[in-house]
């Protein structure tokens, strides 16, 4: 709240209140009492200010004439106006400050408090560090997987997909599972892998943790295995498209596709397919730009 002037003090002044005290400054022991005018020139604080702090209850005045209603302060409250003033000038809200005030009974409960809301402050400040750091990535990365996008060779075609004989284990989780599914396979039927990863998703949209997928390796020959599923996995037309990037930015290529295919009023049939062309190794993960993945969309008659 800003301060008024002198003049403007004396002009919202109501009758209730004792007149100024032209301007004296005399020195007075603690139990003197000024009025609220003095009051005003004493602490910097105006007169409307004052009135609205009594009404608060965070500055009271030592005693109310009840004949005439003026408001008279005791030289000790001198000091606590002065608190309130700094506390203000931190952008202390009213509501803080009567807290602090009702909690705190002395100078060193005031300063033992304001430790306090130091440390929160501090705390703060290190949370907003982190998430402005987190929102810098977040924004880099997006930035990075947009340009990628925007300048890959990589375009959308229609192709036909030939058959192939496929080693899966089906399952319902988060995607993220999927690469358990992989290290089942590999432990399995290692040595009759003959091509890249695939995943097969049943869903037809996104699904956070109970989507249905399955996790499949090419395989060059028919083979026997508990909980894998060996069949041939029909060929036929798909729309495909090459994602270079990470799996998390995979949502862009997927728009990109699916614009695509409604444009062509293609029918797309389930399951879809992603190919790991390029992703991380069993040693080396490598770096997510340069990962591809590419999407395969089959066409339904």
């Amino acid at each position: 709240m800003g301060t008024l002037s002198l003049s403007d003090e004396k002009r919202m002044k109501k009758p209730l209140d004792s007149p100024l005290a032209g301007g004296r400054k005399e020195v007075r022991n603690m139990n003197t009492s000024y009025s609220i005018g003095e009051f005003s020139q004493v602490t910097g604080l105006s007169v409307k200010t004052l009135r609205f702090y009594h009404e608060k209850g965070i500055l009271v005045p030592s005693s109310v004439d009840e004949a005439t209603g003026y408001r008279f302060y005791e030289a000790g409250k001198i000091e606590k106006a002065r608190v309130i003033m700094r506390l203000r000038a931190m952008e202390f809200s009213i509501e803080d400050i009567a807290a602090v005030l009702c909690d705190c009974t002395d100078e060193a409960d005031i300063l033992n408090h304001l430790e306090r809301q130091k440390n929160v402050l501090q705390q703060r400040i290190q949370e907003d560090r982190d998430i402005v750091r987190s929102l810098n990535e977040i924004i880099s990365n997006e930035k990075a997987a947009r340009q990628l996008l925007e300048r890959g060779n990589y375009s959308i075609e229609e192709k036909t997909i030939a058959p192939m004989l496929i080693a899966g284990i089906r399952m319902k989780g988060k995607y993220s599972d999927c690469s358990m599914g992989f290290s089942r396979l590999g432990k399995a039927i290692g040595r009759y892998i003959c091509g890249k990863a695939l995943c097969l998703y049943y869903d037809g949209e996104y699904r956070d943790s109970d989507a249905e997928f399955e996790a499949c390796f090419p395989i060059r020959k028919q083979v026997a295995a508990d909980g894998i599923s060996v069949r041939t996995l029909p060929g036929g037309r798909c729309l495909t498209l090459v994602h270079r990037g990470a799996y998390d930015q995979l949502g862009r290529s997927y728009a990109k596709i699916l614009r695509q295919a409604d444009e062509r009023k293609l029918k797309i049939s389930l399951p879809t397919r992603e190919v790991y062309v390029k992703g991380p190794g069993v040693i080396f993960k490598g770096n997510p730009k340069n990962y591809l993945t590419e999407i395969q969309l089959p066409i339904g008659g």
